[in-house]
């Protein structure tokens, strides 16, 4: 087969055929159906980033993929899955990115068939040049299939969505210091509600391809090779901590929350609690000179030489006691 030298569409990434010792051969759109005409143990895979309808529609006509898997690859937005058209498989996964800060979800579009590996990225999404790269560095376990290109695919996927939790997790344990400090911080709280809702939604990206995986490991066997399987065992093993991690994170995040709530309420409480303290050692002065401002003729202290002093003298001493009594229980 020789190599193509046209020009491939631009979002059109890679367009190869690879032969039964797994080497490499570009082609063109168009030498598709010439490549595979020929049963002879070789198989193409075509790499795209957000193709417009007309490229999808070529390449079903090329392929003969079902009309429902390419209105969902033309539309997008869709859920994690793994659909069976005929002798072909539809897999849809999320890829996730962190951009200042923030998980980023992309999405990643795979036609799987006895001799074909079509590709369809969408969104933040890393490019899988590096990917095919290294999988044609290992010809002899290429040469095992299309399979083995959607195995190098799911690997790297999963693979970054543990630097994510990785991540995540250094800044809930930083948060969870912030939780504890003295002074109450509204930004605290903030942070961590959403750090529990991007953890929602890597979950989301990461749950379903526990189910994905474990299809491809035991049913499809016509389209994934018994060789090809552990590989696809290891990548769910991955997928599975991820999972994992990302539970345990967000079971940790609604502790720190409930957490940082109670200590919220207890710091009022405190508060409140000192103010009932002042209120109360006020009020006894004021009781007793509200009492004295009734102006009555025939009270008695009215007219004792020193009674402006013993008045003061026992609001001093009403004081006293208040405020040793409530500095020992704690409310001052």
């Amino acid at each position: 087969m020789n190599d193509a030298s046209a020009p491939l569409p631009d979002c059109v990434i890679n367009c190869a055929a690879y032969d039964r010792q797994g080497v490499r051969h570009d082609i063109t759109l168009d030498q598709i159906s010439d490549a595979l005409s020929v049963d002879d143990g070789s198989f193409v895979w075509v790499g795209m980033y957000e193709p417009g309808a007309g490229l999808l529609e070529k390449l079903q006509e090329e392929f003969g993929l079902h009309d429902l898997a390419i209105e969902d690859a033309q539309h997008a937005h869709q859920r994690p899955k793994i659909e069976a058209y005929g002798d072909s498989l539809f897999v849809v996964m999320h890829t996730a990115q962190v951009i200042d800060s923030h998980i980023t979800f992309g999405e990643t579009y795979a036609f799987l068939g006895r001799r074909y590996l079509v590709t369809v990225r969408h969104g933040a999404s890393l490019s899988y040049a590096p990917v095919r790269a290294r999988v044609e560095r290992e010809p002899e376990l290429l040469a095992l299939g299309p399979s083995y290109g959607l195995y190098a695919i799911l690997d790297f996927i999963a693979d970054h969505y543990l630097p994510i939790a990785t991540e995540f997790a250094v800044e809930l344990h930083r948060l969870e210091q912030d939780v504890f400090a003295e002074a109450y911080r509204r930004q605290t709280i903030i942070k961590l509600y959403e750090l529990k809702r991007e953890l929602t939604q890597l979950r989301l990206a990461v749950a379903p391809m526990q189910d994905i995986l474990s299809q491809l490991i035991r049913v499809h066997s016509e389209l994934v090779p018994k060789e090809v399987r552990p590989y696809f065992r290891d990548v769910l093993d991955h997928a599975l901590r991820v999972n994992e991690s990302t539970d345990t994170m967000r079971e940790m995040l609604t502790a720190a929350m409930s957490v940082n709530l109670s200590l919220v309420t207890i710091a009022q409480g405190e508060i409140v609690k000192k103010l009932a303290g002042w209120a109360a050692l006020l009020a006894a002065p004021t009781l007793i000179t509200s009492w004295y401002g009734m102006n009555f003729h025939n009270m008695p202290e009215l007219y004792g030489r020193y009674s402006y002093f013993v008045l003061i003298g026992v609001m001093v001493v009403v004081c006293a006691v208040l405020y040793r009594y409530l500095r020992k229980v704690h409310w001052l």
